[in-house]
C-alpha cells in the first residue's frame, strides 16, 4: 500500500483509477503476451539495442502486459553464448525494454518478464537444477523449499518477475514424454512440493510480494498427466471424481499456500479443452476454490479453439468468458478489441482480466519501481551447495547385492554407457546452453573421488542408435577392471537438428538420436532404446561386477536389469551437480536416501501401474504377467536397515462433529536406525477407507516425514490425520467426512506397522 492524499490508497484502489484512464486498445495489449522475448534485443558489438520487432509490440497494444522469454536459451529460441543474455548484462536489457515502455506509451504501465523455471532458470548461466521427478524422489519439501529461494534469487537478480515453474501435474503415464516435469504419480505428495515452491519463489504475499521474491505462475491447470495414450496434450478421459481426488489438490493447496498466477492446460476434460472450459477456471478454481490471481494461456493454446470456434475472434471471446487472462503466443487474443467491438464478449470481461494483470504488476511493485539493480545475484556458492544437496537426495537405491558402496581396495573402475560423459544428457529439457566447466558428469565425479584407483571410460552405445561400433571396447574395458559402473536411460537433449513447433515442443527427433523423452517426445514402449541393454548383458558376461545407473525422464522397465544386475541406482536427470551426487553415493560418502514418486513398471503392456488405484475387487494379475508393479511407488533402498516399532494412536476413534472442528488422531511409532549407517529415512502414511458411499483407493499416501537418525539412534516421528486427510469427494458430489473404519499403514510399502481407526 502507499500513502496518497494522507489517506491510506490500497492496491484495489490502484488498479481501479489505472484502469478507468485506459483505453480498449490499452487494455487488449495489458492481456496479450505475444511475442518472443528474445526477439526483442539484437546483440551488437558495443552492447545490446531493441528491435524493431519489440517496438512495433508495443505500439500495437500502446504497452505490454508480459513479455515471454526475455532471457531464455536453447535450440528451439537459437539463443546460445554469442547471441543471448548473460546473466551480469541481463538487468542492463530488462532495464532498457522497462525504460522504453515508459519513454514510448501513454501511461507508461511497465511490462512482467516471464521466465521458465521449470528446473532452475532456462537462461545463460542458470542453475539447473534436478527435474521434478528427481525433486518427488527427495521426499524432502524443506530443501525443495531452500532450491527454491536458490532459484528465485538468481532469476529475480536478472529483472524478471514471473516464474513458469511446473508443480500441478501429476504422472498417471510414463510413456507421456513431459513425465519428469511432474514431482509424482500421487497427489498429496505433489501437493507437499507445490507448497514448496510457493514457499521458496514467492514467500509471504500480502500487498507486495516481499523483496527478492517474484510471482510463481504454477502449470498446467487441470489433468494434463493424464493424457490418453500418454500422448502430449491428448484429452484426459477422467470424470470429475478423477479430477477431483487425483489432479485437483496440488492447486488446492497451492491457494492456500498464496498462489496467485497459473497455466491453463492443453487437454481436454470430457470434451472441453481447459482453456475453455468456464466451469473449471471459473467456478471450481475461483468460486469453489477462492482463487484470486491470474491465469495465463499455455504456448498457442488459444488458437486451437480456433477448431471450436471458426474465427479468432469468436475463439477470443470464448477464452474470455471462461477465465484465461493473458495469452501466450497466439493470435487469438491480439483480436480481442474487434471482438468486443462486435458484441462477442463484453467489455467488462475484459476488465476482468486486465484487473488481475494489474494486481500482479502493483504486487510485484512495479509501479513504484520498475528497474532492476544491475548486479548478478550474490549467493552462487550457496545455490550450488543446496543444488548438489537436492541431487544427492534424489538419488534412489533400487538394489544393491552387497557391492555398494565400492569397496577401498577397488583398482580400476570402468565407466561406461551413453549417459556417462553427456552434460545434456542429464540435465532434461526446458535447459540453456551451459558452460561445459558448470556441469559435473557421473565420469568426472567419479574421477575426482576415485583416489589412487584408475578411472577408464568407453561410450558403448547411444540412447537411441542401433550402431554397435563402440560396444566392443567398452566389453573389453569392463573385463579388465574390478568394476564396471555402466551408466544407461534416456535424453531429452535437443538439437539445432531438431523440428519445432510454433511453441517449441519438438515435432519430431529426425537427426536426435540421443532424445527419447521432454516435450512432444511420448513412446510407446518404456523398455530402454537402442543397444543399450544388449550392452548391459555383454557387459555382465565378462563377470566384472556392475552396477548399473539410470539417468532419465521416465521410469523405464527394467525388468532384465532388476533381476540381474548386481546393484541398480535411479538417478532421473539430476542437474549441473548430479555426476558429483551419483559418485558419492556409489563410493559411500552419501547414504542414499531417495524414494521412488513414482511406480516402476515390468513393462509398457502393463499401464497403468499407479499405487492408488480403485479398489473394485477386480482381478489385477493379467493372463500372461503379473499385475504388480516392478517397483512400488515410496520404494528406496539404504546402505543401512530401519525398523518400525510401537505403533500407537492418540484414539482408536473420533466423532465426526469432534474432526469437523479441528480434532485430530494422532499417530506415533518408533524407527530405529539398526544398521552401520547414519542415514535419512522416509517415513510414509498411508489410509485406506473401509466404508464409503464411493468406491476407494487400495490406499493413499497421507503423511510422511524424512527423517535423519544415526547408526543404532531410535526416533519417534509422529503425524496427524484430520478433516483435511480423511475428507473424500462423496457420492453427493460434495467434499465430506464419511462415518466408518479405516486401515493406516506407517513404514515404507515393504515394511509397515498397520491399525484401524474408527470416525463415528
Amino acid at each position: 500500500m502507499v500513502q496518497s492524499n494522507n489517506e491510506i490508497e490500497t492496491t484495489s484502489d490502484r488498479v481501479e483509477t489505472l484502469l478507468a484512464k485506459m483505453t480498449l486498445k490499452e487494455k487488449v495489449g495489458q492481456v496479450n503476451q505475444k511475442m518472443y522475448g528474445w526477439e526483442a534485443f539484437r546483440k551488437t558489438e558495443t552492447g545490446y539495442e531493441l528491435t524493431e520487432t519489440f517496438k512495433e509490440h508495443v505500439r500495437i497494444g500502446d504497452g505490454i502486459g508480459v513479455l515471454y522469454g526475455l532471457f531464455r536459451s536453447d535450440p528451439w529460441s537459437g539463443i546460445h553464448y554469442e547471441n543471448g543474455i548473460p546473466e551480469n548484462e541481463s538487468a542492463e536489457v530488462a532495464n532498457m525494454i522497462q525504460q522504453y515502455i515508459k519513454d514510448h506509451t501513454r501511461l507508461g504501465i511497465p511490462v512482467m518478464l516471464s521466465e521458465e523455471c521449470s528446473h532452475g532458470h532456462q537462461g545463460l548461466d542458470g542453475l539447473i537444477t534436478p527435474v521434478n521427478l528427481g525433486v518427488g524422489a527427495t521426499w524432502n519439501p524443506d530443501l525443495h523449499e531452500e532450491l527454491m529461494t536458490a532459484v528465485v534469487e538468481q532469476v529475480r537478480a536478472r529483472g524478471a518477475h514471473l516464474a513458469l515453474v511446473s508443480t500441478l501435474d501429476i504422472l498417471r503415464d510414463p510413456r507421456w514424454g513431459r513425465s519428469e516435469e511432474c514431482f509424482s504419480e500421487d497427489p498429496y505428495l505433489a501437493a507437499r512440493l507445490t507448497e514448496s515452491v510457493l514457499k521458496g519463489m514467492q514467500g509471504e504475499v500480502g500487498d507486495l510480494i516481499p523483496e527478492g521474491k517474484m510471482i510463481a505462475v504454477l502449470k498446467h491447470f487441470a489433468a494434463q498427466g493424464n493424457g490418453t495414450g500418454g500422448h502430449n496434450a491428448a484429452p484426459a478421459s477422467i470424470g470429475e471424481r478423477e479430477l477431483r481426488e487425483i489432479h485437483l489438490p496440488p492447486m488446492m493447496a497451492a491457494i492456500q499456500s498464496g498462489a496467485i498466477a497459473c497455466m491453463a492446460a492443453y487437454n481436454e476434460i470430457d470434451g472441453i479443452p481447459c482453456h475453455a472450459n468456464g466451469y473449471l477456471l471459473n467456478q471450481i478454481l475461483r468460486e469453489e476454490l477462492g482463487f484470486k490471481g491470474a491465469v495465463m494461456a499455455d504456448g498457442c493454446a488459444l488458437d486451437l479453439l480456433v477448431h471450436l470456434t471458426q474465427t479468432r475472434e469468436k475463439a477470443a471471446a470464448l477464452a474470455l468468458e471462461s477465465g484465461v487472462d493473458i495469452s501466450l503466443w497466439d493470435n487469438v487474443y491480439t483480436t480481442l478489441e474487434k471482438a468486443i467491438e462486435e458484441g462477442l464478449v463484453s467489455e467488462e470481461k475484459l476488465n476482468d482480466a486486465v484487473r488481475r494483470v494489474l494486481t500482479l504488476k502493483f504486487k510485484m511493485g512495479l509501479f513504484d519501481n520498475p528497474y532492476v539493480e544491475t548486479k548478478p545475484s550474490q549467493n552462487k556458492e550457496q545455490a550450488k551447495k543446496i543444488n548438489l544437496e537436492s541431487a544427492r537426495q534424489s538419488i534412489v537405491l533400487l538394489k544393491n547385492e552387497g557391492i555398494l558402496p565400492l569397496k577401498n581396495d577397488t583398482k580400476k573402475i570402468a565407466v561406461i554407457g551413453p549417459n556417462a560423459d553427456e552434460i545434456y544428457n542429464q540435465l532434461g529439457d526446458y535447459t540453456p546452453f551451459q558452460q561445459e566447466d558448470k556441469v559435473i558428469t557421473v565420469l568426472q565425479g567419479i574421477t575426482a573421488l576415485a583416489g589412487e584407483a584408475k578411472v577408464a571410460y568407453e561410450k558403448g552405445c547411444g540412447i537411441r542408435s542401433l550402431n554397435s561400433e563402440g560396444m566392443e571396447k567398452a566389453v573389453r574395458l569392463a573385463d579388465s577392471s574390478d568394476v564396471a559402473i555402466v551408466v544407461l536411460g534416456g535424453s531429452s537433449a535437443r538439437n539445432f537438428e531438431a523440428q519445432f513447433d510454433l511453441n517449441g515442443a519438438v515435432v519430431n527427433t529426425t537427426g536426435e538420436e540421443e532424445m527419447d523423452c521432454g516435450e512432444n517426445v511420448d513412446v510407446a514402449d518404456l523398455e530402454l532404446g537402442g543397444l543399450q541393454l544388449q550392452l548391459l548383458q555383454e557387459i555382465m558376461k565378462t563377470g566384472t561386477p556392475t552396477v548399473v545407473v539410470l539417468i532419465q525422464g521416465r521410469p523405464h522397465a527394467i525388468p532384465w536389469i532388476a533381476e540381474h544386475a548386481p546393484a541398480v541406482l535411479s538417478a532421473w536427470y539430476p542437474g549441473q551437480m548430479g555426476g558429483q551426487a551419483i559418485a558419492e553415493v556409489l563410493f559411500g560418502h552419501v547414504n542414499p536416501s531417495g524414494r521412488l514418486p513414482v511406480s516402476i513398471p515390468r513393462s509398457s503392456m502393463q499401464l497403468p501401474v499407479f499405487y492408488n488405484h480403485k479398489d473394485g475387487g477386480y482381478k489385477k494379475d493379467y493372463f500372461d504377467m503379473s499385475g504388480n508393479t516392478l517397483f512400488p511407488f515410496g520404494f528406496g533402498l539404504s546402505y543401512t536397515e530401519f525398523k518400525y516399532e510401537d505403533l500407537r494412536c492418540s484414539a482408536q476413534s473420533i466423532q465426526l462433529d469432534k474432526l469437523l472442528v479441528g480434532e485430530k488422531f494422532k499417530i506415533i511409532v518408533d524407527v530405529t536406525n539398526s544398521g552401520d549407517h547414519d542415514g535419512f529415512d522416509v517415513v510414509q502414511l498411508y489410509v485406506k477407507g473401509m466404508s464409503s458411499s464411493i468406491t476407494r483407493r487400495v490406499k493413499e499416501l497421507k503423511g510422511f516425514k524424512k527423517v535423519w537418525i544415526a547408526a543404532g539412534e531410535t526416533k519417534e516421528v509422529m503425524f496427524e490425520l484430520g478433516r483435511e486427510e480423511l475428507q473424500v469427494f462423496s457420492g453427493q458430489n460434495k467434499y465430506e467426512l464419511e462415518k466408518g473404519y479405516f486401515v493406516i499403514e506407517t513404514g515404507n510399502p515393504v515394511n509397515y506397522l498397520k491399525a484401524n481407526l474408527k470416525i463415528d
